[in-house]
């Protein structure tokens, strides 16, 4: 792979407008490349380009690491100090060969160049300064939790003799001392350091006892936030108009706070990895770029262009490095018992493991489902079934009843297939919906779960059909008409396993987020949360169908095929009037909405007229045809409300399942753009991470 390709696929997606423009600065070096070509074709300079080359050499094999100005001197590179003292230093690289040939060309691509040393070196040290505030914040809140362990567990520390870390506890040295924060070696790395540990810094002349007191007189400052995200806890919080409450030194309370820590602390460490990340790739960009411009031009100014690198914030800091070193350190020793192995495993993102019985199997069950749909189609019409005196009974009673599967397949097909586009497209579709690293689901996994689905249902079918017209299974009426409630049975069952198989994490994460749009006044809503809200509204009916379930079995004699569940029907003029009416502003409004704030287009003064500045396809049309696609689509199911329902050519039934399947169709081309817009509002504001609320809060008035 290139390194331009391999650049674009390691670097973090929401910080991209960060990186260095790679692709801007090779299409300059190739300009530079076909003008010289020109250049010393016109003249035939093939001596001159060997002595030319000769000469790069010779001053190359010459020069130390401090260069000096020579008449071999390609660029001379300066730190510019500003006038301004609230504005950053910037380095400004000066070509010194502009008066040769292409000399202007080259000298445009160091101005290019600086340009993108600095943007990347500014964000670097943005990134870098807030990292060590966040750091700062962690350091106090561990001080807090190691008073609060303390605190907690000394009516268990007196009565087994156990002092060990009262006696080491150094948690109010910053109420006694705010000074001493600034003298340890270094002031900007001293933020997450193991806390707690260090003996010598609490006086020996001091009484043990007193250090209870500082630690009691530290948590007098503090309030605390750990309510969950509950129903009642909600309300309580409604009621009391604050999040925030008093300590009460419970070991349920301690156990929450630390389980919050744990949580950012991961997040941190998280967010770090990728400024090392990015830290590393620039470097490797800004090292092969110069190779590049070396090789083209025959002259050795990548030496003088990587020691500025090297010896600036981007090359010469190890400040991450070390903050990354004491979050491992702090993690290990106070949230996962000193074992090193298990902290640094807890601390690292899990990378998603692809694995070949994934496919393996997909193509099995794949394979599967078309020969039970063409067995399906032979059954029905090698027995005469549509022509079958029964058949009008079964549309109307049996296929509602599976056509519940076919919205579930259909969905899961669509969204298996945005996986797969957002993949293609480098959405961070797993950070968007908030899912654990390395537990989300990929379009293979996806499209697995749908053909296990479709096997099921399909086989369900074939059986149900095979034993109503086998003479020695007719007389089980009972049995062939369950089939269909033992399949929703077995799909229940799999849905709320509480075991560790077919993806129990991405079962629940479904679960919950179920459970929060069913309550949604009295839980923080996420996007994952009004996603899942937006799918559900395409699912009306499915809905009916499960309503369908409850009637005929409960209600309907199911062991004849008789119910009255779908037979009510409006027949007033004035209520269709109504409904139309209500629809068609209801259509209108939704369809604005779709396109202008969830889509984000129909912009009339973006870069990309009537669309938006960016784009994660290259062909603009594509937006246009599905602006247009969506609109038609939110008009076709208007038909069941007008009662154009009915087709000479198809069933009632099948023709409203249609309608359903359109619906969802819709609902996955909106799932892609909706998901493209709000990456970019992710890279608009530099969002690649999120870190959790801290547990802690303090007194703005006192010491903390």
């Amino acid at each position: 792979m290139k390194f331009g390709k391999d650049l674009v696929s390691q670097m973090v997606q929401e910080w991209q407008a960060a990186y260095i423009d790679y692709k801007h600065l090779k299409k300059q070096l190739k300009n530079i490349s076909k003008s010289r070509q020109q250049n010393s074709g016109s003249r035939g300079g093939f001596l001159e380009r060997t002595l030319s080359l000769y000469r790069s050499f010779s001053g190359l094999t010459g020069r130390d690491n401090h260069m000096t100005k020579s008449e071999d001197e390609v660029i001379l590179a300066n730190r510019v100090q500003p006038e301004s003292s609230a504005d950053d230093q910037f380095y400004q690289t000066m070509f010194l060969k502009s008066s040769e040939d292409d000399g202007e060309r080259e000298s445009h691509f160091f101005k290019i160049l600086d340009v993108e040393f600095n943007k990347v070196l500014r964000f670097y040290k943005e990134k870098v300064k807030e990292v060590t505030v966040q750091a700062e914040e962690l350091s106090k809140q561990m001080d807090t939790l190691i008073a609060l362990r303390i605190m907690v567990y000394k009516p268990s520390m007196r009565q087994h003799g156990n002092h060990q870390e009262i006696e080491s506890s150094d948690v109010a040295r910053d109420c006694r001392d705010p000074a001493n924060r600034g003298h340890e070696e270094d002031s900007s790395m001293n933020v997450v350091q193991e806390l707690g540990t260090s003996s010598e810094s609490a006086s020996e002349d001091e009484p043990k006892g007193a250090d209870r007191d500082q630690h009691n007189t530290h948590l007098d400052h503090v309030k605390i936030n750990i309510e969950s995200n509950s129903p009642l806890s909600t309300l309580r919080r409604v009621i009391k108009r604050t999040k925030r409450s008093d300590l009460t030194f419970r070991i349920e309370e301690l156990r929450l706070v630390e389980e919050k820590l744990r949580r950012v602390f991961v997040e941190y460490y998280q967010q770090l990895g990728l400024l090392k990340r990015y830290r590393l790739l620039n470097m490797l960009a800004f090292s092969k770029i110069m190779k590049k411009y070396d090789k083209i031009t025959s002259r050795a100014a990548s030496k003088t262009y990587l020691l500025i690198i090297d010896n600036s914030d981007l090359g010469g800091s190890n400040e991450v490095d070390k903050l990354m070193g004491r979050v491992e350190s702090t993690f290990v020793k106070y949230f996962s018992s000193g074992n090193r192995r298990k902290g640094v495993k807890l601390l690292r993102p899990r990378n998603k493991v692809e694995r070949h019985r994934t496919t393996f199997t997909l193509g099995i069950l794949t394979g599967c489902s078309v020969a039970l749909v063409v067995s399906v189609i032979v059954t029905i019409h090698a027995r005469g079934l549509i022509q079958h005196e029964g058949g009008e009974q079964y549309m109307n009673n049996m296929f509602p009843l599976y056509s519940l599967f076919v919205f579930i397949f259909l969905h899961m097909f669509m969204y298996g297939i945005n996986t797969y586009l957002w993949r293609r497209f480098r959405v961070n579709y797993p950070f968007i919906f908030g899912l654990k690293s390395g537990t989300e689901l990929g379009f293979r996994e996806i499209f697995l779960l749908a053909s296990a689905l479709s096997v099921l249902t399909l086989a369900a079918v074939l059986s149900n059909l095979d034993m109503e017209m086998d003479p020695r299974t007719q007389r089980y009426q009972t049995l062939t008409e369950l089939v269909p409630a033992g399949l929703v049975m077995v799909l229940l069952l799999i849905t709320f396993c509480p075991f560790n198989i077919i993806y129990r994490s991405s079962r629940f994460f479904l679960i919950r987020c179920t459970w929060h749009c069913l309550l949604a006044p009295f839980y923080k809503v996420t996007f994952s949360d009004f996603f899942l809200a937006d799918q559900l509204t395409s699912q009306v009916q499915a809905f009916r169908s499960v309503q369908f379930y409850i009637c005929y079995y409960g209600w309907g004699d199911f062991k004849r095929r008789s119910n009255q569940c779908l037979e009510s029907k409006v027949k007033g003029t004035f209520w269709k009037i109504v409904a139309a009416s209500s629809s068609g502003v209801t259509t209108i409004f939704n369809t604005y909405w779709d396109i202008v704030m969830d889509w984000g287009l129909l912009r009339k003064k973006a870069r990309n007229p009537w669309l938006r500045d960016k784009l994660l396809i290259s062909n603009k049309a594509v937006y246009f045809v599905a602006m247009i696609v969506n609109i038609l689509l939110r008009l076709v199911w208007m038909q069941l409300v007008l009662d154009f329902d009915e087709a000479p050519f198809l069933h009632r039934r099948v023709m409203i399942t249609l309608v359903a399947c359109l619906e969802i169709l819709r609902r996955g081309i909106w799932n892609f753009f909706r998901l493209e817009n709000e990456h970019f509002d992710n890279v608009e504001k530099y969002r690649a991470i999120k870190l959790s609320s801290l547990p802690f809060y303090y007194d703005d008035q006192k010491c903390l």
